[in-house]
């Protein structure tokens, strides 16, 4: 009598459930440490986030003799030890910065106006207007990334409070004791005849105009300079805010990766070496037997063509349809169809060598270590050290600051687009040379795809 099968008796393995706990969990745990690991503390872990410093201003002449309070203030900022080594103050012409800011060089900027001595040095005067609060202007550049942005921002606001403040208490001191002097002169002279005063009136009438200031002015003058926010690179309304750069970038990542696992089994199934399930249908082609370097050939082929296709459509949904703002769309296209094909040619190479684990490290490599150091939502200069090293490689952040450039940059070589087009250059290198080599050491040891049932008669069929 035959026995009956009982399929679920195979949940009963431990080898079962301790294989898939180990691999799923591992996996998850990867991921864990990945995503929140390069996100938990990015103000922690800032190191030399690039911020430039312009001093702008003209200067002004006060009693004769010429002060710049700009100047006073950027090389105060610059040699100030309160951020440490979290900033990197690169001070620069307004002619610099602009171009810096166009390039996503800079994540932010403070400036120092060209009125800025001539309005701050007003407040000290005995003037019965209203007195006008001079500003500093803290740029911003969602284009180089919002948390970047953020938190140069934040930085540089400080920076600008402290300046002012620290000028305030300067002023304050030197008209308190211009004040104070004027004071005892005029009462040194009123018990002098004209005779002693004759040759000295213009001066003892200057020190007896200098009469208390208003208190408004009083009050500005402690911290006389207002923090005007900025942003130093604008975008276009249907750019997300700096972040439609990467999450291009991202989906072509995602389609190189996942087209590479598509066309992989249907290769394979094509070769005869699967079975192909569509719903309840089942089918198996006959067997054509390819070597390792044959068929890894063969996808890459189909990977290359058909990203051609997807790059294509990507472009038709995100600019076509949803209405993404974008220029230079046949620069946009080509980089987006090599993008496309290099990661899918390097995914298949993983999966050519390790077999079915390999799809576990091509999400490992391509997702989990990826969009954390692609710099995009957490800039390189604010992650822990082992992520910025795995950002000088990995795909991601190398195609999003390639699309950055296409997309914000106006397609210049030195704002990310040369480096792009380099490591995919590189990219695709690495991944023939690891994948046909591995799969040809494969081929030259003996170790072919033909399943062990077509082996059989093989040998059989040798004579003894």
């Amino acid at each position: 009598m035959t026995p009956v099968a009982r399929p679920f008796r195979v949940l009963r393995s431990k080898p079962l459930w301790i294989s898939n706990g180990v691999i799923v969990g591992l996996l998850a745990m990867l991921f864990a440490v990945f995503y929140i690991g390069a996100n938990i503390d990015p103000a922690g872990h800032m190191r030399h986030l690039p911020v430039g410093l312009v001093n702008a201003d003209k200067g002004a002449t006060v009693g004769g003799e010429h002060v710049n309070l700009g100047s006073q203030i950027t090389e105060s900022i610059e040699k100030s030890k309160a951020s440490g080594d979290k900033i990197e103050w690169k001070v620069m012409g307004e002619n610099e910065l602009k171009k810096e800011m166009g390039k996503g060089k800079l994540y932010g900027a403070l400036v120092v106006p060209a009125d800025f001595s001539t309005s701050v040095t007003a407040l000290t005067t005995s003037s019965s207007g209203t007195p006008v609060r001079p500003a500093l202007k803290v740029l911003t550049n969602q284009s180089a990334g919002s948390l970047g942005s953020g938190l140069a921002r934040q930085v540089t606001t400080t920076a600008a409070h402290s300046a002012s403040v620290s000028v305030g208490k300067k002023l304050t001191a030197q008209v308190e004791a211009a004040q104070a002097k004027a004071a005892k002169a005029a009462k040194a002279t009123k018990g002098k005849g004209a005779k002693e005063t004759k040759g000295k009136g213009v001066q003892y009438r200057a020190a007896a105009s200098q009469t208390p200031l208003p208190a408004a002015a009083r009050l500005l003058l402690a911290d006389p300079a207002a923090v005007q926010i900025e942003d130093g690179h604008p975008l276009d309304s249907h750019s997300g805010m700096g972040l439609t750069a990467f999450y291009y970038a991202l989906v072509l990542v995602v389609c190189g990766m996942l087209s590479a696992n598509v066309i992989s089994g249907q290769v394979d199934h094509a070769l005869g070496y699967t079975h192909s399930d569509i719903g309840p249908l089942r089918k198996h082609n006959p067997l054509v037997r390819a070597t390792r370097v044959q068929t890894l050939a063969m996808s890459s082929t189909l990977v290359i063509g058909l990203s051609v296709v997807m790059a294509s459509l990507v472009m038709a949904g995100a600019i076509g349809i949803m209405g993404m703002d974008a220029s230079h769309l046949p620069l946009l296209w080509l980089y987006s169809v090599a993008a496309i094909a290099v990661c899918g040619i390097g995914a298949l190479a993983l999966l050519a060598v390790f077999g079915t684990p390999g799809m576990l490290l091509v999400t490992l490599f391509y997702i989990a270590m990826a969009v954390p150091t692609a710099g995009a939502t957490t800039p390189v200069q604010a992650l822990p050290g082992f992520y910025r090293f795995l950002a000088e490689f990995e795909p991601l952040r190398q195609i999003t600051g390639g699309v950055r450039s296409i997309l914000y940059y106006d397609a210049q070589g030195d704002a990310g687009l040369t480096r792009g087009w380099v490591m995919i250059g590189v990219g695709l290198l690495v991944a023939c040379l690891f994948g046909f080599g591995m799969t040809r050491f494969y081929d030259r040891k003996g170790l072919h795809r033909i399943p062990h049932e077509d082996r059989e008669p093989e040998r059989a069929a040798v004579p003894a």
